[in-house]
Parts: structure tokens; sequence; C-alpha cells
């Protein structure tokens, strides 16, 4: 896992990973794969829309260990199969809501690039998270960004692992 802040309101995340671009691909686009591994390691998640086009939506419900439900919103706003994909990415209304109610300031809507590159068979991951400010980018990483990322990266591993065998 590489950590590289070429920008200074982006954390980018970059990972090679043990399989092709057509099934990692997959892996990261179809819900019935997104809900095997999306998510740190003891979190489960539903798919409740998954619009893969321009201007289409997501939401994806995270549910920690506790019970407590993360919802995460989207909309595309780039996608080349196989290559890139960029979308919105906000907290769900219910998300915010509960951290008013704990006193917790959450980051306003970055965007989320996702670049796919074939290395010998495998795929690099470059995950960039854009804020719009430095201050959105700093409560991001305080809410542990980097660390529940790259759990889920672990968790997608563990996914390939189990799809190509």
């Amino acid at each position: 896992m590489t950590n590289t802040n070429t920008d200074q309101h982006a954390i980018i995340l970059t990972r090679v990973f043990d399989a092709p671009v057509e099934l990692f691909y997959k892996a990261w686009t179809e819900p019935e794969h997104i809900e095997q591994w999306w998510g740190p390691e003891g979190f489960t998640t539903r798919v409740e829309e998954y619009d893969l086009r321009v201007g289409g939506k997501s939401k994806l419900v995270m549910t920690g260990p506790d019970g407590t439900e993360y919802p995460v919103n989207g909309v595309f706003l780039e996608v080349i199969a196989n290559k890139k994909i960029v979308s919105t990415d906000d907290f769900g209304d219910e998300y915010k809501e509960m951290a008013e109610q704990n006193n917790i300031e959450l980051p306003k809507i970055s965007k989320l690039t996702l670049n796919f590159e074939d290395i010998n068979g495998k795929t690099r991951l470059t995950l960039i998270m854009s804020h719009a400010t430095q201050r959105d980018k700093e409560l991001h990483e305080k809410l542990g960004v980097e660390s529940g990322w790259n759990s889920s990266f672990d968790c997608l591993d563990k996914h390939l692992a189990k799809i190509q065998s």
C-alpha cells in the first residue's frame, strides 16, 4: 500500500491486487460482489442502489459490528469500463443526523476517482479522494478513512482469491 498526497486536498491510495482487471472491475461494480467485501473487516454491506452509468446513483449501507449503519451515497460522473470510475462520495442523511447528534463534524462531499491499471495480469488500483478544502481532507482523515479503505482492500483481496479458485 502506497500513500501519496500530490494534491494538498486529496488522499491517494494505491494497491496492486492479484486479479486481472476485468475480474477486479466486476468485483468492484457488481452489487452481488460488492456486498461480499465492501467495508472494513467485521462490517457487512447492502447495496440499495447501484446504477453504473454517468448520472446514475449509488447507495451502499455499511453496518458495523454494533449494528450502526453508515450509508454512503454517490452519483457517477465518469465510467470507462475496466479503466476508470469517477463519482461523488457523500455520507447519507441518516449518518449525517447521527453524527450531528454525537457532535461529529463530517467532511463535505468529496469526489472519488478510481483508476484501474493492468500490471502483468494483476490490477493496480489508484483511489483518489478529492476534497474542496484542507479542512475537509483533515476531517476525513480523522474519521479513519485510510485505515477503513485498507481494511476494505484486505476484504477485497480475500473475495478475489475466493472467486478465482
